[in-house]
């Protein structure tokens, strides 16, 4: 298996080399720009790295491949107009440029390019699994927005969210690149299983740079799920955790509407720290991460394909991007 670096070359080259219409210029360049801001492109990287090392040509994965990323950019613009966010990868998010008509309608595009792509590979257990995950995506989008409204939400419930909106794309991405090199079953549904725990901890560390990262590297502005009151893995914690004052100040911060920003995610942060909330995501990270390198231990591949994986896997629980 080649080296991360080499999949995204080839990914980035496919991305850039994506033939838009000139017309009209208000769908297209919206989505030119937004997909030029680049990212981590861990989704289409994986469905190539899983394609090769089970023994697949990754030239038969590349259309998926950019599909997938097509698909998982345009939930992203969707998302930034729910949730009124005005950063994306440290540039201005597409509905604060242009406005969030185009930003829905361009999205919307994106959902057509992405599934044209995933045509193309011409396997109809590709564009199933696509359908199907992209279904959860939605339903994991409307059970954070649900959250929204409720002050109960359990740590299962939260688990459960983010499986849907986040984890179950990099299993997509996984099993796709192993459908496509023709594995077992077994082997598919394993590399599956180990995508989804990689993503509960990849969106786990999410929230954990949303409070203590750095905006410069993480690329968006730091406190917007505390602003927004988002029913994250710390927030349900500190609300499950907190008691006498420390449950007084908590309700104060969720419910005064002239805190401003800094007041705001400096109390919140504090009570989270005092609380235990940022050891208790530390610990759950580290129980998904060990999840999913269980389960890339159980995929039939190489001992240095089968390593790649799980480097990368440690690699993504611990980012700080």
């Amino acid at each position: 298996m080649k080296p991360f670096q080499d999949y995204l070359d080839t990914v980035n080259a496919a991305i850039a080399a994506i033939p838009y219409p000139e017309q009209p210029s208000q769908l297209y360049e919206p989505i030119s720009y937004h997909m030029a801001l680049g990212g981590k492109r861990v989704r289409p990287v994986l469905a190539l790295m899983a394609c090769d090392a089970l023994g697949g040509n990754t030239a038969t994965a590349l259309d998926a491949a950019v599909g997938i990323e097509m698909f998982h950019n345009f939930t992203l613009l969707h998302d930034d107009v729910m949730d009124k966010a005005d950063v994306r990868r440290g540039k201005p998010t597409v509905h604060r440029r242009w406005n969030d008509n185009i930003a829905i309608l361009s999205g919307d595009t994106m959902l057509t390019i992405a599934t044209q792509y995933i045509a193309k590979t011409g396997s109809q257990a590709v564009m199933d699994l696509f359908n199907k995950t992209a279904i959860e995506i939605y339903e994991g989008q409307q059970w954070d927005m649900n959250y929204e409204e409720r002050n109960d939400v359990t740590v299962d419930e939260y688990i459960n969210m983010i499986r849907l909106k986040t984890s179950v794309l990099l299993g997509c991405a996984l099993k796709t690149g192993a459908l496509l090199a023709d594995a077992s079953d077994e082997d598919a549904n394993a590399i599956y299983e180990a995508g989804v725990n990689m993503g509960l901890a990849f969106q786990l560390r999410d929230d954990m740079l949303d409070v203590w990262g750095d905006p410069v590297t993480f690329g968006k502005e730091i406190g917007g799920d505390i602003m927004n009151n988002k029913k994250t893995f710390l927030l349900i914690n500190a609300m499950r955790l907190a008691q006498g004052d420390d449950a007084n100040e908590l309700r104060h911060w969720l419910n005064d509407p002239y805190a401003t920003r800094d007041d705001k995610v400096r109390g919140v942060t504090a009570l989270y720290e005092r609380l235990g909330a940022r050891e208790l995501a530390e610990e759950a990270i580290t129980r998904y991460n060990d999840l999913a390198v269980a389960a890339f231990k159980r995929v039939k591949m190489s001992d240095d394909n089968q390593q790649a994986f799980i480097d990368l896997a440690n690699k993504l629980s611990g980012r700080t991007y």
